[in-house]
């Protein structure tokens, strides 16, 4: 018994006191802090334009004093732009977008984004970060409009454009200039042109499929062919310019001999406007219009769209939308392209 006690007291001597039992050892790495965000299912959406997409954020739990802050990578500047700030109780909107965007707010943990009438330049890059003490959480989502990709000159000829008169040219014609992803997602597809133009970011490029000696050279391989960054001001070059389907549009075609001021009137007396060249490139992608007839579009240019390639429709291979380039406004030649929307 004298034994037992001895050694019961030997050991309470030696054991180390009891807060420091639970001590973490030096060096030891600290327990993972806690992830309010939840991974996406999916990080790209789909969308139209003029649909209604919503981009998904949602919480595990309510971390106490914190914001929830919506922002866009904008690709001509690789800036962020902020959309939208919130705590959950009251938010702000920021921007452009500000009358078109919306805290989904189906629960109570729920920060995802909503945009309405989905317009071609919300394509992109946006952030959702937690923005909680010393500690931040963000996840990325891709908003993607499936669209179509074409490359544009003025009436006088190509490499026309600095970059501002590019940019300007693309909205034109119911588009915007194309950023890189979907000019090369265009070649992977089958674009090949030989002229050089501006894109969103401010380089230039040009996508050949079929290597020929007046495009580089039959030795280099096919690709994005690169000019890299130009001076925005004084350089000159065409355009790439994207545009994507628009919910409820139309585009059609009135056969007959008109000028282009009648092809205008034309399209008036129907209800509808002459069509741009982004809505004639739209209507071949997305309701694979295919006639053989060349019509005036609103920018002076005649055009036709072909969706199966035949002999006496121009002879060549591959789909695509013709061009009869800029004939004289007066000439009483072709019929015209309409479009109705919204």
């Amino acid at each position: 018994m004298h034994q037992l006690l001895l050694l019961s007291s030997l050991w309470l001597l030696a054991a180390p006191p009891a807060s420091s039992i639970f001590q973490r050892p030096t060096g030891s790495p600290a327990p993972p802090r806690p992830q309010y965000l939840l991974e996406p299912l999916h990080t790209t959406v789909h969308t139209q334009r003029g649909a209604t997409a919503t981009l998904p954020c949602v919480l595990r739990a309510l971390p106490s004093n914190y914001r929830v802050k919506w922002s866009k990578v904008e690709p001509a500047n690789y800036r962020e732009s902020i959309i939208i700030i919130t705590n959950g109780l009251y938010h702000k909107n920021y921007g452009p977008l500000s009358p078109r965007v919306r805290l989904r707010h189906s629960h109570r943990y729920d920060a995802s984004l909503t945009i309405t009438d989905v317009a071609l330049e919300d394509e992109g890059r946006y952030r959702c970060q937690l923005v909680n003490g010393l500690e931040d959480e963000s996840i990325s989502l891709t908003l993607h409009l499936e669209g179509v990709v074409f490359p544009y000159q003025p009436r006088n000829g190509r490499y026309k454009f600095n970059y501002h008169e590019a940019k300007r040219a693309c909205e034109q014609q119911d588009s915007r200039l194309a950023t890189y992803q979907q000019l090369y997602k265009a070649w992977t597809e089958g674009l090949d042109w030989c002229n050089a133009g501006w894109i969103l970011d401010g380089t230039v490029h040009y996508p050949i499929i079929n290597s020929r000696e007046p495009c580089g050279g039959r030795l280099l391989l096919p690709g994005v062919r690169s000019y890299g960054t130009r001076d925005k001001q004084r350089d000159r070059f065409d355009a790439f310019c994207f545009t994507s389907a628009l919910q409820g549009s139309q585009v059609y075609f009135i056969r007959g001999h008109l000028n282009f001021k009648e092809a205008g009137q034309a399209c008036r007396n129907h209800g509808a406007a002459i069509a741009k060249v982004g809505q004639l490139y739209s209507a071949w992608k997305f309701s694979q219009l295919d006639r053989c007839d060349g019509g005036w579009l609103a920018d002076g240019s005649v055009r036709y769209p072909i969706t199966t390639p035949r002999q006496r429709c121009g002879g060549l291979p591959d789909p695509g939308v013709r061009s009869f380039g800029f004939p004289s406004q007066e000439l009483r030649t072709y019929g015209t392209y309409c479009f109705t929307g919204q």
